[in-house]
């Protein structure tokens, strides 16, 4: 043992004699030849661990090790801390005896020495000096905040304020472990299971109570542990804290993989209709089903949105942030430049969601017959506004010309899609429908890929791997049905 750690084992048990425990002294605790019994008793440590910075000592006994190699691990492995500590003098070492202190105290496991060596090569003798998890996370978002795209701004954000922080920001940033981040992940889940039962309950005043409130996916768990890991890798990279191990790696979790997109077959939609269940979160109508929705839409002021997401596949926030410069009549086709994104209650441009985002799309006649007709009707009510018009330049503004909520185009499509009686979809699922109309087509997947703008063709396959049998088999029918029969003719009769 070090100078300044010492220690020994001793064997104890929980016999009693005249209502007293004999602890040590239990004679069955050794056989007649002196040896330990190994059938009897448990083994203990008694440390002496180095004194307090006010001199004082201090004297931990622990117990329950089932054979004395066990016990006498734990002291080498305190020992082992403080030999680190003992070339960086007294104050070093007392810091040391407070952390082995305090995990003795907590019962987690040691850091390791080669943790403790780099604490003090960087001349963290103190463990005060090493911030907690919520500071950490604090630092690191301001850092960061000005890099970020202002969506990904809030979902960090968001993450820490609502579940990071609450639940791991009181650990200090070197002792973070596996199991602090897993506990959080369970808390996740028993939220989850809580709003499901509440919702399921048959009384009104519990149903209420977690009205708007929405269960965590396995996606929006994989989000979280990615902002976690993102913070956790630059306190491995900065030099001035003694990190070396990311434990948000290690954590397991289902995989958040993305949903597959089904049709809305008829057999899903008399499903749907007898229990209100969806068969996916991406339901995806069939061409049919679209073109019964466009007809219901053809007359709001919205519409030429409408027709460009579900022609030609646009995500929301390019459709609201198209502008009329990178729209070519001429030469049909638009160009992806931007987007109006939804942050909280207010919509601000910016650039597309990635670098595969910004795109030319070709514009087939009937979009193109839309976006002409649309600008004609646009010119009429700006010139009718005059000075009171707003003027962005985009494709489909709000009557006095400001910029389209993009919130306000979901919740139009809502109220057309139900006023259709369409089974339910989202706006981003009309999106999808765009990629079912050019499979139809005939377009293969690189094909849809590059109209949604996917930064991978493994996303495009992943999320339409179920729709291409069977909107093969729609095709199928549809095409068998055209060939004339006549009705009583017979089959022939099987060979």
């Amino acid at each position: 043992m070090t100078q300044n750690f010492s220690g020994s084992t001793y064997k104890r048990c929980a016999c009693k004699h005249s209502g007293k425990p004999l602890g040590s002294a239990c004679p069955k605790l050794k056989r007649r030849n002196g040896s330990w019994s190994s059938e009897h008793g448990t083994w203990y440590y008694q440390a002496e661990l180095p004194a307090r910075a006010d001199g004082t000592r201090r004297t931990r006994r622990r117990g329950g090790y089932a054979s004395q190699t066990d016990a006498q691990a734990e002291l080498d492995n305190m020992a082992a801390l403080v030999d680190v500590a003992e070339p960086y003098g007294s104050a070093a070492i007392a810091a040391i005896g407070d952390v082995i202190d305090k995990h003795l105290k907590t019962k987690e496991p040691f850091p390791s020495p080669e943790t403790i060596r780099a604490h003090l090569a960087t001349g963290v003798a103190d463990s005060a000096q090493v911030p907690t998890v919520g500071e950490w996370l604090a630092t690191w978002f301001a850092g960061r905040k000005k890099k970020l795209r202002a969506t990904t701004q809030l979902s960090y954000s968001s993450h820490i304020r609502l579940w990071l922080i609450p639940h791991l920001g009181h650990h200090r940033l070197d002792e973070l472990t596996v199991v602090h981040i897993s506990v959080m992940f369970d808390a996740m889940t028993e939220h989850n299971d809580a709003i499901r039962t509440a919702r399921a309950s048959d009384d009104p005043a519990i149903r209420k109570s977690v009205h708007g409130l929405r269960t965590l996916s396995d996606a929006s768990m994989q989000r979280y542990r990615a902002t976690l890991r993102a913070a956790l890798n630059a306190a491995i990279r900065d030099p001035r804290l003694p990190i070396t191990f990311n434990p948000a790696s290690y954590v397991e979790l289902p995989s958040g993989r993305r949903p597959k997109a089904l049709l809305w077959t008829p057999e899903r939609v008399e499903r749907w209709q007898r229990t209100g269940q969806k068969p996916s979160r991406v339901m995806v109508w069939t061409p049919e089903q679209t073109g019964r929705f466009l007809d219901h839409a053809v007359d709001h002021p919205y519409y030429v949105l409408l027709h460009l997401i579900a022609y030609r596949g646009l995500r929301r926030g390019e459709a609201c942030g198209l502008p009329w410069w990178d729209v070519d009549l001429a030469r049909q086709s638009i160009t992806i430049t931007a987007a109006l994104v939804q942050i909280g209650w207010h919509a601000e441009l910016g650039e597309p969601k990635s670098e595969a985002s910004g795109r030319v799309i070709a514009l087939d006649n009937a979009t193109t017959s839309v976006l002409t007709v649309h600008k004609k009707r646009q010119d009429t009510l700006r010139a009718a506004a005059g000075l009171s018009w707003i003027e962005n330049g985009l494709v489909c503004t709000e009557p006095d010309g400001s910029p389209l909520q993009p919130s306000h185009l979901s919740d139009a499509f809502q109220a057309i899609a139900d006023a259709a009686g369409l089974p339910p979809v989202r706006l981003h699922d009309l999106r999808h429908g765009a990629a079912t109309l050019m499979i139809a087509a005939g377009a293969d997947l690189k094909q849809v890929q590059e109209l949604l703008g996917h930064s991978s063709i493994a996303i495009t396959a992943d999320t339409y791997t179920h729709v291409l049998p069977e909107l093969a088999r729609e095709t199928a029918e549809a095409a068998a049905s055209i060939i004339p029969r006549r009705q009583n003719r017979k089959l022939p009769p099987a060979a």
